[in-house]
């Protein structure tokens, strides 16, 4: 396992754009020294590997969030794709089990470059009876524990969930499993679709290492200043 860098960034921030030309501008108006970038699904499909490249050119460290959840070759040629574009992170899904999850740590770890790699454990979007709609029946937490615990023994760099999960986790797992935690927010919380979430101080405070932060920066009139909020307030 890799732990935190010391002094790097804690917050990611999510370019959630339909396109390359807002997420460069949002880019534009931010410091790499000050925070990395998350390219997700939508983004990609729209703009391409280029974008990733471009930003990583810029200087920014870039969390491909894709969450690869397909049968273990497939997903590891997709592993092997992302660490060539030179990202800092991508994840999986947790569900994909036990081979899938080894095939993308062999995948990642042949290679050149090896960015981090995380699971993803339950959706902050997620609720229980989301859950049970889907077949899982365990409390949210307990199925955040057992995903992660796959992912932990699978040899994965740490896991994606919600924040009021991270201390639960960190007391398990320790210090060297990375936890990244979508779904920070500003005070006071705002209402969305992110239900499982803290503000990003709360967050720290629980044992998350990284912080993805979405619309209370890219909406803000001054990203930057907002940035620079959310990063006076995160306990070292």
């Amino acid at each position: 396992m890799r732990l935190i860098d010391g002094g790097a960034p804690r917050v990611i921030v999510a370019l959630d754009f339909p396109d390359a030309a807002q997420a460069l501008a949002l880019s534009a108006r931010l410091d790499p020294r000050q925070c990395r970038l998350k390219i997700g699904m939508e983004l990609f499909t729209a703009a391409g590997p280029a974008l990733v490249e471009r930003l990583t050119a810029g200087g920014f460290a870039v969390f491909l969030d894709l969450k690869y959840h397909d049968i273990p070759t497939t997903v590891a040629r997709a592993c092997s794709a992302a660490a060539r574009l030179g990202v800092w992170m991508v994840n999986v899904h947790t569900l994909g089990g036990p081979a899938m999850l080894a095939a993308a740590r062999a995948a990642i770890d042949a290679g050149g470059h090896r960015p981090l790699l995380l699971g993803v454990t339950v959706l902050t979007s997620h609720d229980p009876a989301e859950l049970r709609a889907v077949g899982l029946e365990r409390p949210v937490d307990a199925q955040v524990e057992s995903l992660a615990e796959l992912a932990k023994d699978a040899g994965l760099d740490g896991v994606v969930c919600s924040a009021r999960e991270a201390a639960a986790l960190r007391r398990r797992f320790g210090p060297g499993f990375l936890l990244v935690t979508p779904g920070i927010r500003a005070e006071p919380v705002e209402a969305d679709d992110q239900r499982r979430s803290l503000t990003a101080a709360d967050a720290r405070r629980q044992g998350a290492d990284y912080l993805v932060i979405g619309r209370p920066i890219t909406q803000a009139a001054d990203p930057l200043a907002a940035l620079a909020a959310f990063n006076a307030q995160l306990p070292r």
